[in-house]
């Protein structure tokens, strides 16, 4: 074999060797690449988001288009992440059940950090802290304080945050659905009070009329503020990382202040 042949073979077998490591090299790229955060995702290149879409001023309709703080919120974390924001409107009952099942990424719904969901869940970084507030009728001075609620009947949603504190106080519950049939119920007699979000409770009374209904906002020592967050399923530990980092983006920038006191009428994402 001349020199020149076995140069040229040599060379050959110099390519062959490169491309072997070049696909390697990709193939560890890609094994990294799904290894990521989005490999846990429901959707490629979506954030798909569980929520109720009845919850104003969380998440609503307004002209048949979903909207509401946590619908915005949940669109400007998404574009920080570099997905887009795919929303899955989900009644309460089912709405939690329906992350477990790998409906969707992540549930945005006013979710208040517990104990209890913290054993089967991960919590986002808190992004609202809500006051509660006391809802009863005008002409009904019966229930002053929370100590008062022992054996009266509030009306709150099944599985609620809401529920859970009117129960610790003693009430007697009647379950309903959403937070306007429950003023109605309060209006109509058919029930004492309620327990809800401050925020929600503002929202309320700047579209609609409170008329017959009054409300005394909850103290620290009567009720801590909820640390809502986002929820997310065990295993997603990735997942929540990457939302965690979008989300401090989203504050820093101060997207997260403006689109609560767009939705509040004031800032209530800091402790």
């Amino acid at each position: 074999m001349t020199f020149s042949s076995r140069l040229k073979k040599g060379l050959v077998i110099a390519g062959v060797a490169l491309i072997g490591v070049a696909l390697t090299a990709c193939g560890s790229s890609s094994s990294s690449s799904n290894s990521g955060y989005k490999s846990e995702l429901v959707h490629s290149n979506e954030l798909t988001i569980g929520l109720e879409g009845t919850y104003s001023p969380y998440s609503y309709r307004k002209n048949g288009k979903l909207t509401g703080f946590e619908v915005q919120l949940g669109k400007a974390i998404a574009k920080k992440m570099g997905l887009k924001a795919n929303f899955v409107p989900t009644k309460w009952d089912s709405l939690i059940a329906g992350l477990g099942s790998d409906k969707y990424d992540v549930v945005m719904n006013n979710i208040t950090q517990t104990a209890d969901r913290k054993k089967d869940y991960l919590f986002s970084t808190p992004y609202v802290y809500s006051k509660y507030v006391l809802i009863t009728r005008s002409n009904d001075n019966s229930i002053k304080s929370t100590s008062d609620i022992k054996g009266k009947t509030f009306t709150q949603s099944t599985g609620s945050d809401n529920e859970i504190i009117a129960k610790k106080f003693g009430a007697k519950i009647k379950p309903v659905g959403d937070f306007t049939t429950e003023l109605s119920l309060v209006k109509q007699k058919q029930a004492d009070g309620i327990i809800n979000a401050e925020a929600a409770w503002i929202a309320y009374k700047n579209d609609n009329s409170t008329k017959g209904l009054k409300e005394r906002v909850l103290t620290s020592s009567e009720q801590k503020p909820a640390k809502i967050s986002a929820l997310f399923n065990k295993k997603d530990t990735k997942l929540k990382t990457k939302y965690n980092k979008a989300l401090a983006e989203v504050r820093k920038d101060g997207t997260l202040k403006k689109l609560s006191e767009k939705y509040f009428g004031k800032d209530i994402t800091t402790k």
